[in-house]
Order: C-alpha cells, then structure tokens, then sequence
C-alpha cells in the first residue's frame, strides 16, 4: 500500500501556537512565586489575546475571498468561516481577562493559573472552529471542557463554586461520551471520520442506515449539552451561579459559539443528506428551548439564574437560524454570536463590580435604585439588558430580526412566530431589572450596605468595548454583515 506524506503547513496553527506560548509563559511566572509578577499575568495574557488577533486577520485573503485551506491531511480547515469564530473566541477572552483582573485582586486570587486556563479554554474553541475531522473537534472541545471544569470552581473556598465545578464536570464527562459514541457509530457506517469524506461517501452510496442516523443523534446530544439546548440545559443555572462571575460571562458567550461552530461545520458539510432526519428533532427542540429559558428565568430572583436562562433562550433563537440554514440563516447566527458575545460579557462585567466581594449583592432588588447612585453603570446595563430583550436599536435587535426572517424565508412561520412570542415575554425580566434601577428606591439598610463601587481602568475599557459594539451593530450593521457573508461562503 502506497505510504502518503501528511502535508503539513505549520502556519495554519500559528494563532493556536501563539495562544498556547503566552499560556506556557504565563505557567512559567506563576511557578517562579515572585509577587512582582502578579500584576502581569492579565496583562501579558492579554497581549497574547492581540498577536494571535493579529494572525487571524492578517491571514492572506482573509474576509477577501473564497479561500479554504486544508492542512495536516484534511485534519485542519482555515477559512473564512473558521476566522470569524476565532475572532469571537479572542474578543470573547480579550474582554473576559479585562473584567477578570479587578475581580481577582478583590478576590485575592490573583494567580497565573486562572489566564492559563482561559487561554487553554480559547484555543479548545479555535480547535473546534477548524477542525475539518471528527476526532480534532473532539480533542478541542475536551481542552475547552477540561479547563472550563477547574475554572468554574476556582473560587475554592465557596461551596457553591465547588458543586458547579462538579455538576458541570459529571454531566460534561456524560455529553462527550455521547458524541464520542456519535463519532463512532458515523466512522462505523461511512468508514472515514473526515468531514468532506463523510459527506462523499454519503453521497455514493445515498445509503442511510440506522447506525448513521443513531450516530448523528448522538452528535445532537453531545453539542447539545455545550449549547445548552432544552433538555440538555440542566447544569447550566447551577453552574453559571456558582461560577466567578468573570468565568460565567466566558461560559456564556465562547463555549456556546464553539458548540455551534462544530454543529453547524459537520451538519451542514457532513450530514446534509440527513435534512430529513435532524429538521424535526431540531424543529422542536429550538422550540422547547426558546420556551423554556424565557419561561422559567421569569421567575428567578438571582440575576445569575435569570441571565443563565436567558442564555438557554438565546440558544434557542440560534437554533431557530441553524434550522432555515442558506446564506441568510448562517449568517444570522453569525452575526448574532457576535451581538451576544457583546451584551453579555457587558452584563456580567457590570455584575462582577456591582456584585462586591464574594458576589454578595446578585439579586435583582440589589440593584434597586442603582440608577440614582451611579447613573452612568446603570445606563450601561439598561442598554446591555435592552440588547438581550431585541429592542432597537441594538444589535440584539439586528441580530433577531435577522434570525426570524431567516426562519420567515426558509418556511418555518410558525417558528418564528413562537421566537418573536418568547422575545416578548423575556423583555418583562429585562425591564424587571431597569425598573428595579430607576423606579424602585434601596432601602436605608441596603444603601448602608452597599460600598462605593471601585471600576477599575480595565473593567471601564471592557465595558466601553462592549457598549460600543452593541450600538455598532445595531446601527451600522451593513459592515459587520458583508464580513459575515464572506464567512458563509467557505461552508459552500
């Protein structure tokens, strides 16, 4: 048998190598132990955050053209699609270590570990965006899972952080079981576990056995457990609440677009065939989860809780594009990844001040009379919490707006009847917090209670970005959706 030389192309992996450098580097400090160092983990991790910024845009034809890139044997994928999710994942982290650097000296955990494993966890997620091979995604998303367990637990000395980090790690094990039996019974049945070849084979014998199709339901539970899907949501309130608030707002908005990176690379590549198949499973449960977040986070007093629901929900509208798929529907979940990527992480920033030491203060009458003490945070959360609801003229807005007439067009009217249905009801726990700011006064004990707010240089910067990039795409959001359609083209 005729022996093939992998082709290897070591600058498809260069935004990873980086990536993973400043993390060794960052381990490398930590285990010197000099207190002049503490400081500058946030910092130099950052920095690593902007260079492989760099490569990913600086990448030849990027945003330009239709240019894929295969490597390592059809192992690895670099293309417009991948690049786009990568740029998620480094704002997502770039904005999570800008929050993360005031609430770790609060803390007093301050330790190079914690950047380390934010690091490890993005470059699971980039793994995940170009992985062109069942066996890669799977290997980027148990780096991402594996650092994500220990992270959510990081605060040791609080026992509701140690059940999260349990909770997650248990159920998470269970879910990359399921998909590691998906990507079995799909090798079982095609004989290949490369995604274009998947597809081929398909393709030729236009057979579809049960293996196949048990397989791919398998796949569905597994990315369905990282995105939170209904019925697959249940560690997500515990572990959001019980997590640092820092690590629960990079939960929300990376591991969620990782998931639908992979979901979307390997139905819409691998399995489309299989429409047939996954459109009703998908049909119903884009519906229960929309119903269900919205629902159930009515009811919650504990703003982690209700924004952890809220994020179930938002699933739900991604799923509602992924079902209509086509270049509208695609580039809808694109572009609303971005928006939510924005709104949240400025959400959770302004969780993680208002919170205090020890995240004392979570429960929305915290946040009674907020408006009068410090206006300007409570502007900053109205608009973040606006954004969320889909009011204009945010990119919450744009980016539903975009989903639904994906859904409108591809036939699915009575599904996007029950999203727009859902984003009525979730706009009541939204505004129960804006009323809670400007027409409720705190109580003399609570104003007593509450210490002046101390924002931090990096925490107003992270803000600042998020807030603008909320607006930005909600007024000017022609730009961001030509570089989303780019993006859509490489799935062709």
């Amino acid at each position: 048998m005729e022996q093939v030389m992998a082709t290897i192309k070591l600058s498809a992996l260069y935004p990873e190598i980086i990536l993973a450098c400043f993390a060794f580097l960052v381990l490398l400090l930590q285990s010197v132990n000099d207190a002049r160092f503490k400081a500058g983990y946030g910092y130099l991790s950052l920095v690593g955050v902007l260079a492989a910024v760099v490569f990913v845009a600086s990448e030849p034809s990027s945003f330009a053209a239709r240019a894929v890139e295969y490597s390592f044997s059809g192992m690895w994928v670099v293309d417009n699609f991948s690049r786009f999710f990568k740029l998620i994942f480094l704002l997502g982290t770039g904005l999570t270590i800008l929050i993360s650097m005031k609430y770790l000296d609060t803390e007093r955990m301050n330790h190079g570990e914690y950047f380390v494993l934010v690091l490890f966890a993005t470059v699971g997620m980039m793994i995940m965006a170009s992985g062109a091979e069942l066996i890669t995604i799977f290997l980027g998303l148990e780096l991402m899972s594996v650092s994500l367990y220990v992270l959510a637990g990081y605060t040791r000395t609080r026992t509701m952080s140690n059940e999260s980090s349990l909770k997650y790690y248990v159920l998470g094990s269970s879910a990359a079981a399921f998909l590691l039996y998906g990507i079995a019974f799909i090798y079982g049945s095609t004989g290949t576990t490369e995604i274009r070849a998947i597809s081929r084979a398909m393709a030729s014998s236009g057979f579809q056995s049960a293996t196949l199709i048990m397989g791919m339901g398998l796949l569905v539970i597994g990315f369905g457990f990282k995105a939170a899907l209904v019925p697959f949501h249940m560690w997500t309130p515990d572990v959001y609440e019980g997590a640092p608030a820092p690590v629960t707002a990079f939960m929300s908005a990376g591991p969620k677009a990782a998931a639908f990176a992979a979901f979307l690379r390997i139905f819409l590549e691998a399995l489309p065939s299989l429409q047939v198949e996954w459109v009703a499973v998908i049909w119903i449960m884009a519906a229960l989860t929309m119903t269900v977040g919205n629902v159930i986070a009515l009811v919650q007093d504990n703003i982690k809780r209700m924004l952890a629901y809220s994020s179930i929900a938002h699933a739900g509208y991604l799923l509602v594009a992924f079902l209509a798929a086509g270049e509208l529907g695609v580039t809808s979940i694109l572009y609303y990844t971005l928006a939510y990527t924005f709104m949240n992480i400025g959400a959770f920033a302004l969780i993680t001040v208002l919170g205090g030491k020890g995240e004392e203060r979570v429960s929305v009458q915290d946040y009674r009379g907020l408006g009068y003490r410090y206006p300007i945070a409570a502007i900053a959360m109205s608009l973040f919490l606006f954004s969320l609801a889909g009011i204009p003229p945010t990119g919450g807005f744009m980016g539903k707006f975009y989903i639904f007439s994906a859904a409108i067009k591809e036939g699915y009217v009575g599904l996007a009847i029950i999203g727009v249905l859902n984003s009525v009801v979730s706009v009541y726990y939204y505004l129960r917090v804006t009323v809670a700011m400007y027409m409720e006064e705190g109580s003399a004990d609570q104003e007593g209670e509450m210490p002046a707010l101390a924002f931090s240089p990096t925490l107003i910067l992270a803000i600042f970005i998020s807030a603008y990039g909320v607006l930005s795409l909600g007024l000017f959001p022609s730009g961001y959706v030509a570089i989303v359609k780019q993006s859509f083209l490489a799935l062709q």
